[in-house]
């Protein structure tokens, strides 16, 4: 008896069959769009000094270097081919050989930082405290970084390893295993598969872990940074959670996924003889692990360097919308105090 979850027979890539319009783009736009809300509804709570204008130009210009950076890094990082190395124009090509693909391979940790340049410059040039800028932001992206991982789940890719137990996914387009294998044929029976006499190739069921990512390094991490918002302790704090954060949760959900199959293991401390697919030894680490630790050691740096910059004490509410808006309770009693004095010698 098959005890896995077959993948939805109704889920396809393309919204509208034969038309190069896939979900995976349109839950893009849904996750730009949840997080520009969830964004806006903290200026408004807390009557940050941003103009509509100023906000909608910080969210371009942040979608714009966000997929410059998410692409170039999956070319520089994931791709190990020669091909945009030789042919540097392709990067941003959205065809091949005459077919519509749209831009296949992004990184999500070269669109990170893609996004904190883009917040940098902006803040610069615009003369907004980039600490703010960021912990709203790290406010913000989580629950639409959920929409990204679905998109990830509908195209049937970045599935996990094979997997027997009831939460185990047969995915359409996952790779098939050889039958010769002792490991396969025994995960097939353990998953209740019944391989045909001849056959030299099988599917076995693995981790959903597109799910698992979407739940975690989404829901999860969105609701613990939310509920912090108007409780940090300085400026820039909830930007070195969220580094944290997600760095510990991809980490460890980086041991169910299968490491892409022409990059394997970029650490491997103890050899194993068993293939990516049917096992994740503790101490072999993909390149996302690896990404995440440093994702994890900066976030740990950026918190106690953020905590001993200048002018750090968090702003909970701003009372008016003018960017000289006092940073601190202590300068705004300050300023209180001084408009008191001068009104007594008025009189």
């Amino acid at each position: 008896m098959l005890i896995s979850i077959p993948f939805p027979p109704w889920l396809s890539p393309e919204i509208i069959p034969g038309l190069p319009i896939r979900w995976y783009g349109l839950m893009y736009i849904v996750a730009f769009g949840v997080a520009f809300l969830l964004y806006r509804k903290q200026v408004l709570e807390r009557h940050f000094p941003i103009t509509d204008d100023d906000l909608t130009g910080l969210f371009l210009w942040g979608i714009f270097a966000l997929v410059v950076g998410a692409r170039i890094f999956a070319t520089l990082v994931y791709e190990t081919s020669d091909v945009y190395r030789q042919q540097p124009w392709l990067v941003f090509w959205p065809f091949r050989d005459g077919t519509f693909t749209g831009l296949q391979g992004m990184s999500y940790h070269g669109g990170v930082i893609g996004g904190i340049m883009a917040i940098l410059i902006y803040s610069r040039v615009k003369r907004f405290d980039y600490r703010e800028i960021g912990d709203m932001f790290a406010a913000s992206i989580p629950l639409g970084y959920t929409f990204g991982r679905l998109g990830n789940f509908i195209n049937g890719e970045l599935y996990g390893r094979v997997y027997t137990g009831s939460l185990g996914m047969l995915f359409p387009q996952a790779q098939r295993l050889p039958v010769a294998e002792l490991w396969v044929r025994e995960a097939a029976e353990k998953a209740g598969i019944l391989i045909p006499d001849q056959a030299v190739w099988v599917n076995l069921p693995r981790h959903p872990s597109q799910l698992y990512e979407a739940f975690f390094e989404g829901v999860v991490l969105w609701l613990i940074i939310w509920l912090l918002r108007n409780r940090k302790p300085f400026k820039g704090f909830l930007i070195g959670i969220y580094g944290i954060c997600y760095g510990l949760f991809r980490f460890f959900i980086e041991y169910f996924r299968e490491p892409d199959a022409d990059l394997g293991y970029r650490i491997q401390l103890v050899a194993t003889t068993l293939p990516p697919a049917a096992a994740h030894s503790l101490l072999s680490f993909s390149t996302g692990q690896v990404f995440s630790f440093i994702m994890i050691v900066l976030g740990i740096f950026w918190l106690i360097i953020a905590s001993r910059l200048p002018n750090h004490k968090p702003v909970r509410v701003y009372l008016n919308s003018s960017r000289n808006t006092a940073s601190s309770a202590a300068e705004r009693k300050a300023a209180q105090k001084s408009r008191r004095k001068l009104r007594k010698k008025l009189r």
